[in-house]
């Protein structure tokens, strides 16, 4: 839930805590030891020789110099040029050691490694340096797009996953696209607009724009997304209402296809495990690999 409060200094903006940052000194992946939303079995593990920690150079279009942020790639670099890739974008919290298995979920989707998947920290977050404002948002997004690009990696085989904040990334660079084109788009308990985080997140008859600079409105956005989409949202979902949020977004999509899975019982962070994994997982393959 989100909470807003007051005191002697005024009040407290949306724009400071909707980016949770959480400085690490190094990544520990599997052997990471604290809270995550779920976690695999060996299963699902991915060969280290799969695994690829690096560092990507992010700059806005009013910044001077660029922010060094850090990237995870797994798959086998060398066949990106011919691979399907997933661009992972994240949540709010944390760091990619706490969204470690979702990456790992996904390099399993259609087998192990079938396709290849990219996930990165935005600027504060984790190890990457810098702090995040929205624009930096899209800039370290496609700081990822652009490495794809460089290894030869084509728009028809890019596919956009959006996590919770991540949402924002992955409906901007879709619909606005920079480096690469998406082939099609992945959004899992999205939130509207940051108007509608205000709205939902407080009980006072207050204007949004009283606690919030944010022009991110992913309602408006998916409207110029012509790719297909599928949308993942928990109907027990209590911080970003699935009436409110992942609702609204659907019924702006006009689109080629729109595929709408409404998971019962599942929460924010939950809707992987509550869905299931294996069918989570096929549920994504026939989506990238269905022609519409």
């Amino acid at each position: 839930m989100l909470i807003l409060t007051f005191g002697t200094i005024g009040c407290l903006r949306l724009d400071d805590m909707l980016y949770n940052e959480s400085p690490l000194d190094f990544y520990k992946l599997d052997d990471y030891d604290g809270k995550v939303d779920f976690r695999l079995d060996e299963t699902y593990s991915i060969p280290d020789s799969l695994v690829h920690l690096f560092t990507l150079e992010s700059q806005t279009a009013t910044e001077t110099n660029p922010t060094k942020i850090y990237a995870l790639y797994l798959g086998d670099t060398n066949r990106i040029a011919t691979d399907t890739v997933i661009m992972y974008c994240h949540g709010n919290r944390d760091h990619m050691d706490f969204y470690w298995p979702r990456e790992k979920l996904l390099a399993n989707v259609g087998g192990k490694n079938r396709f290849g998947v990219l996930m990165l920290d935005y600027r504060g977050f984790g190890m990457s340096e810098g702090k995040s404002t929205e624009e930096s948002l899209y800039a370290d997004v496609d700081a990822g797009l652009s490495w794809l690009k460089n290894k030869g990696l084509t728009s028809d085989r890019l596919v956009m996953y959006g996590f919770s904040l991540g949402s924002a990334p992955a409906t901007e660079l879709t619909a606005h696209p920079r480096s690469l084109t998406p082939s099609k788009l992945i959004l899992e308990s999205p939130f509207a607009s940051a108007a509608v985080m205000v709205q939902d997140g407080s009980i006072l008859d207050i204007p949004p724009s009283y606690f919030t600079n944010l022009k991110i409105d992913n309602a408006e956005e998916i409207k110029l997304v012509n790719q297909p989409f599928l949308w993942f949202h928990g109907i027990d979902d209590d911080f970003l209402n699935i009436k409110t949020n992942g609702e609204v977004i659907f019924k702006n999509y006009k689109g080629v296809k729109g595929i709408a899975i409404r998971v019962a019982g599942a929460n924010h962070g939950t809707v992987p495990q509550t869905y299931g994994f294996v069918p989570y997982c096929r549920k994504i393959e026939d989506f990238i690999t269905a022609h519409y």
